[in-house]
């Protein structure tokens, strides 16, 4: 998986189970840690943080707003 960016959206791809994570919950990279590992926040609705822990990219999936391409 390419370097996610600062701020951006991801999502899940397994529980984590200490946390009370479940797979797709939703969270934003705040920090890059080292190669491939990130601090990730997950807030609630009233952006209050309830969870914030590092996670490895083959843990998450980046979300997307916009096509990766033009429509022809």
């Amino acid at each position: 998986m390419r370097e996610i960016q600062l701020l951006s959206a991801v999502a899940l791809l397994e529980d984590i189970t200490g946390q009370a994570l479940q797979r797709g919950q939703v969270g934003t990279i705040v920090e890059r840690l080292a190669p491939g590992v990130y601090e990730v926040e997950f807030s609630d609705d009233e952006g209050r943080t309830y969870a914030s822990l590092p996670l490895r990219t083959d843990q998450l999936m980046k979300l997307r707003h916009e096509p990766s391409h033009q429509a022809a």
